[in-house]
């Protein structure tokens, strides 16, 4: 039986970041991926540490963890990102405890989404032989291994109950609601309700569902 070799990146290449950036395989050993990494992490650690009570400082952490963020954001914490510069929130996005985003490439989040504790987006991926995955050693005796990433895109007017879990390659359409628990492999259409592992689509969100509440409102 004949042994295919590991796979190695291809020559000539753009930096890793722009590799990474562009979905290809990369080396997250990188010096400018592995600063970025730390001044997330160094960012995290600032605002987990924060007090609930002072918001100025709290904004100001989110402001240069997350720029590209809308108005109206509000995080319990603790939050982590691997980058946070290559995350895209809107307007009004609300995230519980423990909000988890590691976006080796883009994630884009709308407006008006809200999450529960315990959300997971997750675009890396590896390889699946072991021996494109395992850890390596390059010359100069450091560690690095391969990885991948696929975006994930979450629609406006979502929402997502407590330990859900989203895989990269993902889109979940506007007005979406995925339940607690579940796992997304797969995208979701708009206003539908998903619940699972995997996730999968139970029913669509109509008008109907508006006078199931009206008790509630009395």
């Amino acid at each position: 039986m004949t042994m295919i070799p590991p796979i190695e990146l291809r020559t000539p290449r753009a930096s890793e970041r722009e590799e990474m950036l562009a979905g290809k395989l990369y080396d997250s050993s990188d010096a400018e991926l592995l600063a970025l990494r730390k001044k997330a992490g160094d960012l995290c650690t600032r605002f987990n540490a924060l007090s609930r009570n002072d918001d100025e400082a709290r904004a100001e952490v989110l402001d240069e963890l997350l720029p590209g963020h809308g108005e109206g954001l509000d995080v319990m914490g603790p939050v982590f990102f691997d980058y946070g510069i290559h995350t895209t929130v809107g307007a009004r996005m609300f995230a519980n405890f423990n909000f988890t985003v590691l976006d080796c490439v883009p994630v884009t989040i709308g407006d008006d989404v809200m999450f529960g504790p315990n959300i997971s987006l997750l675009p890396p991926m590896h390889p699946l032989r072991w021996q494109d995955r395992n850890v390596r050693r390059h010359p100069d005796g450091g560690f690095y291994n391969y990885e991948y990433g696929e975006p994930i895109v979450i629609g406006s007017n979502c929402w997502f109950g407590g330990d859900v879990t989203v895989l990269g390659g993902v889109t979940i359409g506007d007005g979406c609601v995925i339940g607690a628990g579940s796992v997304v492999t797969k995208d979701i259409p708009a206003n539908s309700v998903a619940v699972g592992n995997p996730a999968r689509v139970i029913r669509t969100i109509t008008d109907a569902d508006a006078s199931v509440y009206q008790d509630y409102a009395r």
